[in-house]
């Protein structure tokens, strides 16, 4: 590219636009959309930007790292940098399967993760990183998570919090704990596959209780308690995976005061509460002895720290619980515990999480936009429970979606028994791009307008 025709791309840096590097990529990737740079147009050196722009060298490297990132560019050695052909995408999957959280705007995710971990080297003894823990992680683990817990219950005693690699390992755990094989665990008809896959293997029966609207139906917990002596309950009351309901207070309230009566335990899975609307309280908050609450930082944050954070009263019960954890998870792996206690401690995790809350609500509001009548999500977390007209079936639907290119989860991955749901979820973050996320809902759209009678497989 010829150095007049810089200015056709070239930014104006905003005082208050985010990082200068990330504003200079953006810049680059307008330019190729609008056709102001085109494939194979040739950068000026790195060095000879920077004064254009009026920054150091360091951010404009930068930013050409980000836009080979993106794959806007590519090195030729010694002949420079040029913009790239356009990447063909070989694999054609639209993944509204998996709940992820979103990657958040204006986040430099790869930064926080470098800064964090350049943090935890330089502050801790590098041995300690690499070898055994006691499972329940270390008295500043423990302290970050009662941090990361305060906005559900205030000050806590972090003793009480016990940090575990996982919400599945602490479901696990709880299970192992708290009940013996042949038990019955009460969960609400359509709930996390997780449960029942942790049931399932040790052996543990789950019996489903009515749910409406706002949840699991108290009257019908009493009766099931009454009649099937549980080992315990499983709840996930906001934004719940999969139907997205979100329990109301009074309920909750209700929920707990049967467990007290009928001294049964809940275990409360609330991966979902930071990222909800003004929740109400926690189970936990209104029955602190029966009820044992799980939030995991893989739903607000990144599933790749696999750091939960268990709350138990109850000293006894938290031996219990950490014996059980111990037969089959040690520990948190240590790096990434104290690179969690890291984020929680500098801000960096509170961003990224108000990030991730933002660009799910946006996305949701695309949901809502083109699934028009058909969206019933609560404009935020990361899922839409999609109920289907009359002439869809999920497992019809979700065969017809994975021709279509797109994978959505029908509802009876989610069944724990009762009446069949016909309904899937939809999720929303697993698509990093929002232009193809939007491609999928468009695809699933007139799926479901046209209706199976119009959808016939391939056949060679």
């Amino acid at each position: 590219m010829q150095n007049e025709n810089l200015a056709n791309w070239l930014p104006r840096l905003a005082p208050h636009g985010g990082p200068r590097f990330l504003q200079i990529a953006d810049a680059l990737q307008a330019a190729m959309v609008d056709g102001s740079l085109k494939p194979g147009d040739r950068l000026p050196p790195q060095r000879q930007l920077a004064e254009q722009l009026n920054v150091d060298l360091t951010t404009i490297t930068r930013a050409y790292d980000e836009a080979r990132r993106r794959n806007l560019l590519e090195g030729r050695g010694a002949r420079g940098t040029y913009v790239a052909a356009p990447k063909v995408e070989l694999t054609s999957i639209l993944d509204l399967s998996m709940n992820t959280p979103p990657p958040p705007d204006g986040v430099d995710f790869d930064d926080m993760l470098k800064q964090g971990l350049s943090q935890v080297l330089m502050r801790a003894d590098n041995e300690l990183l690499m070898t055994y823990h006691l499972a329940g992680g270390s008295d500043s683990d423990r302290k970050a998570g009662a941090q990361w817990l305060a906005p559900m219950f205030g000050p806590l005693d972090a003793r009480e919090v016990l940090v575990c690699p996982g919400a599945q390992a602490a479901i696990a755990a709880l299970i192992l704990a708290l009940t013996k094989p042949g038990d019955i665990i009460l969960a609400e008809p359509a709930s996390y596959p997780g449960l029942r896959a942790a049931a399932t293997q040790f052996g543990r029966r789950i019996i489903a209780v009515d749910a409406d609207q706002h949840g699991m139906v108290p009257d019908m917990l009493e009766a099931a308690c009454r009649q099937h002596q549980p080992g315990l309950v499983f709840l996930n009351p906001t934004l719940q995976n999969p139907t997205a309901i979100t329990i109301p207070e009074r309920r909750r309230k209700e929920l707990a005061d049967i467990a007290r009566r009928c001294n049964v335990r809940i275990v409360e899975d609330d991966p979902y509460w930071l990222l909800a609307e003004a929740p109400p309280p926690p189970i936990a908050t209104f029955a602190p002895q029966q009820v044992y609450y799980i939030a995991t930082l893989s739903k607000c944050l990144t599933p790749g720290l696999r750091v939960a954070f268990v709350l138990i009263r109850d000293p006894h019960e938290r031996e219990r619980f950490l014996a059980a954890l111990r037969s089959f998870a040690l520990m948190v792996a240590p790096l990434t515990a104290a690179l969690a206690t890291q984020w929680i401690v500098d801000g960096s995790a509170g961003g990224l999480m108000a990030g991730v809350r933002k660009e799910a609500r946006l996305r949701h509001r695309m949901a809502r936009d083109i699934l028009a009548g058909r969206y019933s999500g609560a404009g935020d977390g990361l899922h839409v429970w999609l109920e289907l007209p009359a002439y869809w079936t999920p497992a019809q639907l979700a065969r017809a979606a994975d021709s279509a290119g797109i994978a959505v989860t029908p509802a009876e991955a989610f069944a724990t028994g009762g009446a069949s749901v016909n309904a899937i979820r939809i999720s929303l973050g697993s698509i990093k791009d929002r232009g193809r996320l939007q491609a999928g809902l468009q695809r699933l759209s007139q799926l479901l307008a046209r209706g199976p009678e119009s959808f016939s497989a391939a056949v060679v």
